[in-house]
This record gives C-alpha cells, structure tokens and sequence, in this order.
C-alpha cells in the first residue's frame, strides 16, 4: 500500500513538473517604437500572471545599443483569460514614459499588444517571437 501511494505523489509530482509552459512564455520583439527602436522582451510568469522584461535594445538599423531600460520590467501583471487571450495587465512605454492598462493576444507567433491610459488608447503593434 505505501509503494502505491509513493507512486501516485511521485507520479503527481513528475506530471506537474513536465508541464508544459505557457505559449506567451518566450523572448518577443516589439514594434519599432516612435524613433525606429525596438527590443526584446522576455516574457515569463511572475506568480499568477505573466511579465515581461527588456533584455536588449535595437537602434532603427537593428544595431543593438545600450538603453539605461534594459532590465527594466516592460510588461506586468498579465493574466491568461484563455484562447490566447491575456488582460489586465500593465504596459510601459519607454519612449513615452506612459504606463498603460493592457491586454495582449496571441496568435502563432504573433503578440498583439494594446493599452490605454486615462481614455486614449495605444496600439502597440504585433510583437514577433525571437525564441
């Protein structure tokens, strides 16, 4: 009997671990903002939400250059409603300084990203998977 229940928590306890992670989970690149700059975002779970942070910054030639906002947190709170659907968040604009309420869809490899603060509404464009 202790051999099947030690068998059944070992078993659980493997399954959860092979789990497999969520589709958003990866490094995204953004839109070109206002300037032609864009990033990569690495977008992970932050408890039960998702976030997501700079990890390196592009000039408009796609060089990358040094951004004092690399490591910074870009995306937070993001929470899964399901179908590729992720809501509630929040999202920083580092070329506008704005933080703006946002939701995100995923389809395939594409991350569409809007947000709107104090009523005026954002497109931020459809992110594309790196890795």
């Amino acid at each position: 009997m202790k051999r099947m229940v030690m068998a059944v928590v070992l078993g659980l306890g493997l399954a959860g671990a092979a789990q497999a992670a969520d589709p958003v989970e990866g490094v995204w690149k953004t839109k070109p903002d206002d300037n032609g700059n864009f990033g990569h975002i690495e977008i992970k779970p932050c408890g039960p939400a998702f976030c997501g942070t700079l990890i390196k910054a592009f000039d408009s030639a796609g060089a990358e250059v040094e951004s004092p906002n690399v490591g910074k947190q870009i995306v937070w709170d993001m929470m899964a409603s399901g179908d590729g659907n992720y809501e509630d968040g929040k999202v920083w604009s580092p070329d506008r300084d704005k933080t703006y309420n946002s939701y995100m869809v995923l389809q395939g490899d594409g991350l569409s990203v809007k947000g709107c603060v104090l009523g005026i509404c954002r497109d931020g464009g459809t992110w594309t998977r790196v890795e």
